[in-house]
């Protein structure tokens, strides 16, 4: 009963609240507000919260000592279903193109804080011979030229964002400063793949097939993109933000997170897809299925590398996914997370959502620029396909055999809530 005259109370106080400016003085909370609901990103699957074995849950047959078994819980989130495909990041290019390109013709116009923004009404006509000489900084010069072609310099396509550091800001020799000093700005990232790894990493081996065809040519479209550093994936991912968050404003509709890089432990915990402590996403312990088929993307043997049905990568559909609906998170490429590595970090990270951050300045020791990849790839033996296994690499390469996949927050206790 005394429930019931409660809600009778607040309703009867909201109603007051919604008929006028007062609110006869009641606790009533901000009336007005939106409804919140959360849609899944297009592309994305809902990964719930819970508990795991994060760590070492086969032979470490390397004696690493890297992964050492901890307790964690993660927070839910949403998560690529696969990997970022080359016609996505060609998209992320494509729109940092036109904005060079918009921007050199003057189709601009400022905002309330002063900036300038893309007036994306502005048509964009490239066949114009005046639109053409206008946008001759955009081209390769004569002298780097092949055969002649005008085709856009990928040096020009740069992508600059700027971000609060919440870490910086937390720390108490901080409190009171403004928050101007806390926002980071990341200027002029050079987002085009670096089509030349295919060459660089493999040496007396015949690749120069896929550095001119791999990124630019359809019949790669939904392979995943590879020869993109960690700055890269992370400017992606702010990108991608933005580009979402200006699509729901235009529609007056509330903001969504932030798309980002997963942790490592997020990264594992969706991997095994609800199997606690099975050594492969689908669950284990062989990698051939009870056919003899490999249920992977990597190097099934010396110098063996069709086995598995590819080759390099293959699409990023392929094979099965695992129980969170997550295809290839055992080989095909390694995935960049948003974790520094470090081999003892497991042992003192926090057991709530960890994370263990660094973003390396550029002055800084190479140990420093270690972040984690995990998963394996098409060019790796069986072991780094375990869901444990972690592996680095520098946060400045960029690599024939190293992708990744965005992840956003869930804000909320359980996707349930909102049905």
């Amino acid at each position: 009963m005394r429930r019931f005259l409660i809600g009778i109370s607040v309703l009867g106080a909201a109603i007051l609240s919604g008929c006028g400016k007062s609110n006869n003085g009641e606790l009533t909370g901000v009336q007005g507000r939106k409804p919140w609901f959360q849609s899944e990103p297009y592309g994305t699957v809902f990964i719930p919260q819970g508990v795991f074995q994060s760590g070492q849950s086969d032979q470490d047959v390397f004696y690493t000592l890297n992964a050492q078994t901890k307790t964690v819980s993660v927070k839910a989130f949403y998560m690529d279903d696969t990997e970022i495909s080359n016609n996505e990041y060609r998209q992320f290019v494509e729109w940092v193109r036109d904005s060079v390109a918009h921007k050199i013709l003057g189709h601009v116009k400022s905002g309330t804080d002063g900036k300038e923004y893309i007036d994306w009404n502005a048509k964009l006509d490239w066949e114009k011979p005046e639109t053409t000489e206008s946008l001759n900084e955009m081209y390769y010069t004569e002298n780097d030229r092949v055969f002649g072609k005008m085709e856009i310099d990928i040096r020009k396509l740069k992508f600059s964002y700027s971000y609060l550091d919440y870490n910086e800001a937390a720390k108490r020799e901080n409190a009171g400063k403004q928050r101007s000093e806390f926002i980071k700005k990341v200027e002029g990232i050079q987002i085009y793949p670096d089509t030349l790894v295919w060459v660089r990493d493999f040496a007396f081996s015949y690749n120069e097939p896929q550095t001119t065809n791999y990124f630019s040519h359809p019949a790669y479209d939904d392979y995943p993109v590879v020869g993109v550093t960690w700055d890269q994936a992370k400017a992606f991912c702010a990108w991608r933000t933005m580009y979402l968050n200006t699509a729901r404003q235009g529609k007056d509709l509330a903001t969504q997170g932030d798309f980002r890089l997963p942790t490592e432990y997020e990264w594992e915990y969706a991997a095994r897809g609800g199997r606690n402590t099975a050594p492969y996403p689908w669950g284990g312990p062989y990698i051939r299925n009870d056919k003899g088929c490999f249920l992977a993307n990597f190097k099934p043997g010396r110098g063996n590398y069709t086995d598995d049905g590819g080759f390099y990568t293959v699409k990023v559909y392929s094979y099965n996914p695992n129980d969170y609906g997550l295809y290839n998170m055992a080989g095909n490429v390694s995935e960049w997370t948003i974790t520094a590595y470090d081999e003892a970090s497991n042992s003192t990270v926090h057991d709530l959502n960890p994370s263990y951050y660094y973003n390396a300045k550029e002055g800084d020791d190479k140990v420093l620029k270690r972040k984690v990849i995990r998963g394996g790839s098409w060019k790796d033996i069986g072991f780094y396909l375990q869901n444990s296994t972690r592996a680095y690499e520098y946060q400045d390469s960029a690599k024939s055999y190293i992708g990744f996949r965005c992840v956003m927050d869930f804000l909320g206790r359980s996707i349930d809530d909102f049905r």
